[in-house]
């Protein structure tokens, strides 16, 4: 089912198959997110929960008893149920099941909220453990966005940049497709907008760790008016990501992260797992801003 938010600035799509947003449009018609073309990528902005990236070998182990799950955990590909919605707003859920049960021995609700204020979509998560013991988990967002903007001007990929606020140094943490490589993390310096190629991505994503209370990334051209701007509070960690050779960027706020190569394999020991006590909540938001 497809659920449309309106204001005077933004037009909205959300599937509740995957609680997906699949569309951003200014008041100009102009649609900012990518829409999905199989032939490099078939998904628009999928909700990454339980995990975020890959397990090791797409298994993990908790209480003796091993279990499989693919990338990006199960949610994405689950339909959610409206249980709030107005012009601007809506809130869906998500909650475990038998099936969620025999991948994910935990019992949970996964509560979204996508709302309109002025020019910005908002969204905001909340994992609730409805389960008596503690709960693992990760979660995270996957918008991607059309680069360059459709209809505007005559850009070419290169001819846009992410600008990462604060500009600073950060940890970078290098793939190994699928995996991370904990061993070999470095140093980037983004005191300056990092400009996009497509080779850029030819080796998996740009993941760097976060440790501000809020980071906002910039997806601009200087041939362009516009732009795009995704802000989250206390993420730990930011991913840049784009298919081989596509016209779109990812821009991913991560509360969460895949499998390190030489991980034991053991859930409560995973990189980037947030632990939840019984009946406790975990609050993860972010906001797209479409700035014209």
């Amino acid at each position: 089912m497809l659920v449309n938010l309106i204001n005077n600035h933004l037009n909205v799509i959300i599937n509740t198959h995957g609680a997906e947003v699949t569309s951003i449009k200014d008041a100009s018609n102009i649609e900012y997110l990518w829409q999905a073309d199989k032939k490099f990528w078939g998904r628009h902005s999928p909700v990454l929960f339980p995990i975020v990236g890959r397990l090791k070998d797409d298994r993990y182990k908790y209480k003796d008893k091993v279990y499989s799950m693919g990338q990006h955990g199960f949610a994405r590909d689950m339909d959610f149920e409206i249980i709030e919605k107005f012009s601007d707003m809506v809130v869906m859920i998500l909650k475990s099941n038998k099936d969620t049960l025999k991948i994910y021995p935990f019992d949970f609700k996964l509560k979204i909220k996508y709302y309109l204020v002025d020019n910005n979509l908002k969204a905001n998560m909340e994992v609730i453990n409805e389960g008596k013991n503690e709960m693992l988990f990760s979660i995270g967002g996957h918008p991607a966005f059309n680069v360059p903007f459709i209809n505007d001007y005559n850009n070419n990929y290169e001819d846009y940049q992410v600008e990462v606020i604060p500009n600073k140094e950060y940890q970078q943490i290098p793939f190994e497709a699928p995996y991370i490589n904990l061993h070999s993390i470095k140093k980037v310096n983004l005191s300056k907008p990092l400009k996009l190629t497509h080779n850029l991505f030819y080796q998996d994503a740009k993941v760097m760790k976060v440790d501000e209370d809020r980071i906002k990334c910039v997806l601009s051209s200087d041939k362009s008016k516009r732009n795009i701007t995704v802000i989250a509070d206390n993420a730990e960690y930011a991913g840049l990501w784009a298919a081989k050779n596509a016209p779109f960027v990812c821009i991913e706020p991560w509360w969460g992260v895949a499998d390190d190569k030489e991980t034991s394999g053991q859930f409560e020991n995973k990189i980037g797992l947030n632990k939840l006590s019984s009946k406790d909540n975990f609050k993860a938001n972010y906001l797209i801003q479409i700035n014209n």
